[in-house]
Order: C-alpha cells, then sequence, then structure tokens
C-alpha cells in the first residue's frame, strides 16, 4: 500500500515602503502597511479560509484516516495576528483533530542555515516557540526555507534534535533513483529524508489550470488514477506545495477547490492508497540509501538550486552585507531593532532581486512589489544603510565609532535643551515656574522686664 503525506507551505513576507536615498538617516519605519494587510486579506479570503473549511470537513468526516501537514513562518502567523486573526483560529480547528502535524522552519522564513548555525538554531527555536504556543504540538520534523537542503545542513538539523527533514527530489540529485522512498542524510544517517515528487506536485500547483498542458484538465480521478499506477515497489509519493495553489496561485474559477476536496475522497476510496504526516511516515519506513547533496538544492525553479536568491552579484551583495551585522546584532537589545533584524532575513526580499527570465521570469513576478530586481536591490539596500547606522548608535563597530556614538548622543540632548529653551522664550507661560518653599516665621518673643 502505498503512502500519500500531503504538505503544505504557508508564508507572507512583509514588504518595504519605496525608501529612498534621502530617507536614510531621516526616517526608520521601512514597511508598506497597506499593502501589507490589503494582500494579507486577500490571500486569507481567497486561500487559507476556504482551504481550511474544506480540509476540516474532511478531516472530520474521515476521522483519522485523512492526514495533512502544514509548515507556517514565524512572520506570517505575525501578520495573522496583526490583520487575520481568525485565520490562526481555523489552523487551530484543524490541529484539534489530531490528524494535522505542524512541522519547523527558521522564523523569518530566511537563508541562515547558510550563513550561521547559532542563528539558525535561535530562529528555529523561536518558531517552534511559536507553533507551541498556537496549536500545542512541538515539532520534530524540519523544513527549511524553500525547501533549502545540504548534507551539511540535514546533519545541522539532526544536531538540533530532528528526527526527520524534507527536501526536494532533484533529479540530478536522485539520478536513477526515485522519490517513492525514504533516504538518509550523508552525514547523519539517522536523520531521515522525505523527498517531493515535483512532477506530480507541480501538475497541481504549477499545470493545473494551463489549458496548454497536455493533461489538462486535471481531475481527482485522473491524479489517483497516476498514483495507483506508479512502480509497485515504491513506498511513499511525497505531495509538498504552496497552500496559495488552492485560491491564489490557482484561481477558484479553475476548479482547484472541487479538486482539494475530491482528491482526499478518491484515495481513500483506493485500496492502494493511504495518508500519512511526515512524521508517521519516517516511523512507519525504512531508508533504503543515503542520499548526498554536496551542495544546496531548494524546490525554485527548473535549476533547483540556489540561483533564485543568490545567483546574481545584486543578490550576493545584499546577502553578504546583511549577515556582516550578525555580530553587533547578537548583542543588540533593543526590540525594534531585532524585529527589523528579523524581516531583513526574509528570503523574499533576495527573491526579488532575481534576474532570471524566460520559463522562470513569471514565477519570479507573482506578488512583486517592484518593477525591475535593480529597484528591489537599491531599496533594500538603502533601508540596510539606515538599519546600520542606527545599529552604529547602539553597538559601535570600533572605538571611533564609539566616539562618534557617544559625541552624537551628546548633541542630541543639547539639540533637545535648545529646543526647550526656544519653546520657553516663545511662549513663557507655557513653562511652569518651579514652586518656591514658604516659610512662616515665629513671632518674636518679647523680652522680659527685669526688676530694678
Amino acid at each position: 500500500m502505498k503512502t500519500i503525506c500531503l504538505y503544505f507551505q504557508v508564508h507572507q513576507p512583509f514588504r518595504y515602503r519605496r525608501y529612498r536615498f534621502f530617507d536614510i538617516g531621516n526616517d526608520s519605519y521601512y514597511y508598506d502597511d497597506y499593502s501589507n494587510e490589503t494582500i494579507l486579506r486577500k490571500v486569507a479570503d481567497e486561500c487559507y479560509l476556504p482551504a481550511n473549511k474544506i480540509l476540516l470537513k474532511t478531516l472530520k468526516k474521515h476521522n483519522g484516516q485523512f492526514k495533512v501537514a502544514f509548515s507556517l513562518s514565524g512572520i506570517a502567523l505575525e501578520q495573522f495576528a496583526m490583520y487575520a486573526p481568525e485565520v490562526i483560529k481555523s489552523f487551530q480547528e484543524l490541529a484539534k483533530t489530531g490528524n494535522v502535524e505542524f512541522l519547523s522552519e527558521t522564523y523569518s522564513h530566511s537563508l541562515v542555515a547558510l550563513k550561521d548555525q547559532t542563528l539558525f538554531e535561535q530562529q528555529t527555536k523561536r518558531h517552534d516557540a511559536l507553533i507551541e504556543k498556537y496549536f500545542n504540538q512541538k515539532p520534530t520534523i524540519f523544513r527549511n526555507t524553500e525547501l533549502i537542503y545540504s548534507d551539511e545542513i540535514g546533519a545541522k538539523a539532526h544536531k538540533m534534535g530532528f528526527k526527520g527533514m524534507l527536501a526536494e527530489g532533484a533529479r540530478h540529485v536522485l539520478g536513477w533513483k526515485s522519490p517513492g522512498f525514504i533516504y538518509t542524510n550523508a552525514i547523519q544517517p539517522r536523520m531521515k529524508m522525505l523527498l517531493r515528487n515535483y512532477k506530480l506536485s507541480d501538475d497541481i500547483s504549477f499545470r493545473f489550470s494551463n489549458s496548454d498542458w497536455s493533461e489538462y484538465p486535471l481531475t481527482a480521478s485522473k491524479f489517483v488514477d497516476w498514483l495507483e499506477k506508479m512502480d509497485e515497489k515504491e513506498e511513499v509519493v511525497n505531495l509538498f506545495m504552496d497552500y496559495e495553489t488552492f485560491g491564489e496561485h490557482q484561481k477558484k474559477s479553475s476548479g482547484i477547490f472541487d479538486f482539494l476536496a475530491e482528491l482526499p475522497e478518491k484515495i481513500l476510496a483506493s485500496d492502494e492508497l493511504k495518508f500519512a504526516t511526515p512524521s508517521e511516515v519516517i516511523k512507519s519506513l525504512q531508508p533504503v540509501s543515503p542520499i548526498h547533496v554536496p551542495n544546496p538544492i531548494s524546490w525554485a525553479d527548473e535549476e533547483r538550486d540556489l540561483s533564485a536568491w543568490l545567483g546574481n552579484e545584486l543578490q550576493q551583495e545584499s546577502f553578504n552585507k546583511l549577515y556582516e551585522l550578525k555580530d553587533r546584532v547578537t548583542k543588540c537589545t533593543d526590540s525594534e531593532m531585532l524585529k527589523d533584524w528579523d524581516y531583513l532575513q526574509i528570503s523574499d526580499h533576495f527573491y526579488y532581486m532575481c534576474t532570471k527570465f524566460f520559463s522562470d521570469g513569471e514565477v519570479h513576478k507573482y506578488l512583486n512589489p517592484y518593477d525591475s530586481p535593480y529597484e528591489a536591490f537599491i531599496n533594500y539596500m538603502n533601508i540596510l544603510s539606515d538599519f546600520k547606522i542606527r545599529l552604529d548608535r547602539i553597538v559601535p563597530e570600533n572605538e571611533l565609532e564609539q566616539q562618534i556614538s557617544i559625541l552624537q548622543k551628546q548633541l542630541q540632548e543639547k539639540n533637545e535643551k535648545i529646543s526647550n529653551l526656544e519653546k520657553a522664550i516663545k511662549n513663557p507661560t507655557a513653562v511652569k515656574k518651579p514652586a518656591t518653599k514658604t516659610t512662616t516665621k515665629k513671632p518674636a518673643t518679647k523680652a522680659k522686664k527685669t526688676k530694678k
């Protein structure tokens, strides 16, 4: 019997406003609140809420038979709390069924695993604390940002206590092997690997509404027929995709919600197929061999590598400049600075700078707030420059900057004092005079007369 492992990724970035060169050092609020709220509300209404409603109905109907997994970035959860708290409640309803597993990932949906082990661990722990707070689950399976994986990253995740990890079943990694089995990390054999079946996953997430596709239209019956005709030796089919597939990438008018409702029914009606969560899969199936991934892979684009985020000089320059600040940021305790640091690490900012064209070009335009990758780069670097100025004041890089920071603080205090004095001169009645202490004198005592 083949196991179907169904997993969805949920993430929405905080988008920046147009931040000009002349804003640097003068205005340190970077966010486009209107776009963030508008887009989040739109995706919530068109995707998250209706899709969760369908899944909840199916979970309750097939108690214990239908199962699904999610990973929600900490950044997405922050936005739900701000703009659409009912989305969190709908995920909590799913969690209550006992048949939904929430996976671990980096809090900021960042690329930090490529840079620093300590920050990687800290972000993961913060994310998992949030999952435990909202859904009363402690994740045991790790899913790195955009399924970015290598032997080294897998070993790092195992060191943090995870039993299994998700990765892309990239053709150039697997070769003749199939993603339909459990594998192990090449460095740490106790770390079990679930590899995405990219063909079947992309049939739903990318090709579903493409009328030029030879298999159009895709129905639940046709999809289940493909599953049943797969090599009987294969043990698991990992269907991993963005949750925004339903209602956002593939619009409601395409019939995608009908497909989502019918697919579990057709799978459960088959004698050859069943559902399981990632943690259940690694417990029930034995790995067949290690998989060697010396260079990082991802689930993005045709190359399945890091080129979507770090493929050009713009991306590499901004990425390296950002993490040059990591040692000083760890010494910072200012909550606003730390929040901005979280948001600067969101992988989407580097994705917007991608200069790819041809078949992958359209994908990179989706919900991209910039007209060009160069505009995205300039805007990000302007914000990063202002952030660095603020960081220099709080955590100076060297003795000279420390002296400058002290002088700037003294200058700021003097400017405030001058401003208060100017206000007092213009409006003296507005300045309260200090209360004077009045003392009451004791009445003088008359001198006693002496007898002569």
